[in-house]
């Protein structure tokens, strides 16, 4: 018998969840909490809260709530842990000079979410509730957002099916939960060109995949590839479409774009097999503003090396929401090599990407109306 599909609204049409509040005994002191803002790595520490809303087939979205942060109750036959029906988002709070903390076109995370889910056959969390869950976390862990140059509060919002059922079928219980980790400055040392393995073994998707939601198995298809990478001194591994094996899709986990010459921007169109990235979307717009031309459409391993040789392509970075804008100064492969290994990072690479890091630390002003305050009441700043 066939079982019917999850709602696609967050169960609440017509007003908002409203969230609960529990606050955690066991939140670290002042002293403690600045201990670990000094060198919190990535994704290394977690603050004192998170968020939980739970979903049933019945019931919609309901018992929202603010919670100390801790571990997952799961059951042994929980879905996830049999069929991977789970999704996830990234994004983060950054803290401005005047102390107040903001978050980057949230609503395109909350949109990526709902494709997610419509692709792992999920529920979708409408993009009031997305955006007032990772406010209500801020609210109660805001202390945590670091202010040191380049430094963020990583934001992690993820869904899992949590129904004890081992049939194969959409799972009638979901959990939503948001979870934050500060972050110190992706490149301690300065931003410094990396090289990157080409995968000739191995695909990150394939027509009709999951390759544009943002699901841990694309993620967990990466990691041979990305150990393959490490092995060969490379810091990211570049996947190649599925189909042909000549087409640039992404790396492990940033979309990737070509300068030519000093007023063309080329990136690998979005096919279904390519992460709709939210830094890519807004590096395209600072790229228009600024006059260049930007082209989305396929662009083949052999346009690459044939480009570089010539000198056509002048500069390739990736970008994400981690690391923002990385150059890349060589892609290594069997029998490959393209570029030079200590070639220097582009200079259009790097005036795009301290435009977005000045826009998101409020440096520059917000002409795309991208920032949303976390720390106060919503409307107006």
């Amino acid at each position: 018998m066939s079982q019917p599909a999850p709602p696609t609204t967050s169960g609440t049409a017509t007003f908002p969840l409203r969230f609960s509040l529990t606050p955690s005994t066991a939140a670290r002191t002042k002293i403690e909490r600045e201990e670990i803002l000094v060198d919190p790595g990535f994704g290394k520490k977690f603050t004192d809260h998170m968020v939980a809303i739970d979903w049933t087939l019945d019931a919609g979205w309901h018992n929202a709530r603010v919670m100390p942060y801790g571990p997952l109750h799961l059951d042994p036959a929980s879905s996830v842990l049999h069929y991977g029906q789970e999704i996830f988002e990234g994004l983060k709070a950054y803290r401005h000079a005047d102390g107040s903390i903001w978050t980057f076109r949230p609503e395109k995370n909350a949109e990526r979410l709902q494709r997610s889910a419509r692709r792992l056959a999920l529920p979708e969390l409408s993009e009031v509730d997305f955006i007032e869950s990772i406010r209500q976390l801020v609210a109660v862990d805001g202390d945590w957002v670091p202010s040191a140059a380049e430094t963020s509060l990583y934001l992690r919002p993820f869904m899992i099916a949590n129904e004890s059922f081992l049939g194969v079928r959409a799972a009638h219980q979901v959990g939503y939960y948001v979870i934050a980790s500060p972050a110190g400055a992706y490149f301690a040392d300065g931003v410094a060109p990396i090289k990157i393995w080409l995968s000739t073994e191995y695909s990150r998707a394939g027509r009709g995949g999951t390759g544009a939601a943002k699901c841990g198995g694309n993620y967990a298809a990466s990691l041979l590839p990305q150990m393959q990478a490490y092995d060969n001194g490379c810091a990211q591994v570049l996947f190649l479409d599925g189909e042909t094996s000549s087409r640039i899709d992404e790396l492990g986990g940033m979309n990737v774009f070509f300068v030519h010459g000093t007023d063309t921007l080329v990136t690998p169109r979005l096919t279904g097999a390519i992460l709709e990235g939210v830094t890519r979307d807004s590096i395209i717009q600072l790229a228009r503003d600024r006059g260049l031309t930007v082209e989305e459409r396929d662009v083949t391993l052999g346009e690459w090396q044939d480009g570089v040789a010539s000198g056509a392509i002048t500069e390739v970075f990736a970008c994400g929401t981690a690391a923002v804008v990385t150059p890349i100064s060589q892609l290594k492969g069997p029998n490959l090599s393209i570029g030079d290994p200590d070639g220097p990072a582009g200079q259009i690479t790097m005036a795009l990407r301290q435009e977005l890091t000045d826009i998101q630390y409020g440096r520059l002003p917000d002409r795309h109306g991208w920032l949303t305050r976390l720390d106060a009441p919503v409307g107006p700043a």
